[in-house]
């Protein structure tokens, strides 16, 4: 019989598992809600940290399986061809840009009061960028302005934990140019594809470089692991449907809301 323990030890990887789905793809940082979670459940290896990231970037390869098939199958067209040289750019941009920043360390501590204080200002960033938006005309293009932005906007949000990576660049497509919510959500999620594989791939890299083969629970990894490749596929599955019809405003005000309660939780800033 499994001791209490074990069975503590594996509903906390099947929740941040489940959690990292969740949080990863919509606008509301995965990172903020994991290192709240794991103030409960206790805290876990960066491996651990890495490969549930993976399984989150494995259920968004899945969702978009049939537009990256029919953007690789379709060279021969010039949008086609346009579209993957941008996604390219964007890439490039974030690595040329986020690996020097990363080398050098800049970056805020992954404690509570940073994190609280991205949530917030990212939600305003939200609500005040929508609604910029929305006073243009309605565009699905994606520019090379847009997808240099989008570039930049990721590198932001590696560096300030608590902004969320799709948040940041999802709204800077938007201000940029890209007014759809549909057209902006997509092109950044499909960045993130490469973005996601080749951040946790360098950081499996250090990990094993810093000799951090510890000894590890594979059997709670690998039930995290799937549980935020399930989870994250369903999310992202209702997120493409859910802002055909409605705005990011929900996503701002719960931003605002959590982060406020954090900063009252520990003024300190634990």
């Amino acid at each position: 019989m499994p001791s209490h323990a074990a069975v503590s030890d594996l509903l906390s990887a099947l929740l941040l598992g489940i959690l990292e789905g969740l949080t990863e793809f919509l606008p509301v940082s995965s990172t903020g809600h994991l290192l709240i979670a794991q103030h409960w459940l206790g805290p876990r290896s960066d491996l651990f940290n890495i490969v549930i990231q993976a399984g989150a970037i494995i259920a968004i390869t899945l969702v978009f399986r049939q537009r990256l098939w029919s953007l690789a199958t379709g060279l021969r067209e010039p949008a086609n061809r346009q579209y993957l040289a941008r996604i390219a750019v964007a890439f490039l941009v974030t690595a040329v840009v986020g690996l020097p920043v990363r080398l050098a360390g800049w970056e805020l501590p992954e404690t509570v009061s940073p994190v609280a204080t991205a949530l917030i200002l990212g939600g305003v960033w939200m609500l005040v960028a929508e609604r910029l938006a929305e006073r243009r005309a309605p565009s699905s293009e994606i520019t090379w302005t847009v997808a240099i932005l989008v570039g930049l906007a990721q590198v932001v949000a590696g560096v300030f934990p608590g902004t969320s990576r799709s948040a940041a660049a999802i709204f800077m497509a938007m201000l940029a140019g890209t007014g759809q919510r549909s057209a902006a959500t997509e092109f950044v999620f499909l960045v993130g594809i490469p973005t996601m594989f080749a951040a946790s791939g360098y950081a499996l890299l250090e990990h094993l470089m810093d000799g951090g083969a510890q000894p590890e629970a594979w059997g709670e990894l690998g039930l995290a692991f799937v549980a935020a490749a399930a989870t994250g596929f369903v999310v992202v599955r209702w997120l493409l449907g859910y802002i055909k019809q409605h705005r990011y405003t929900v996503f701002a005000a719960y931003r605002i809301a959590l982060g406020a309660a954090l900063l009252l939780w520990l003024p300190a800033g634990g």
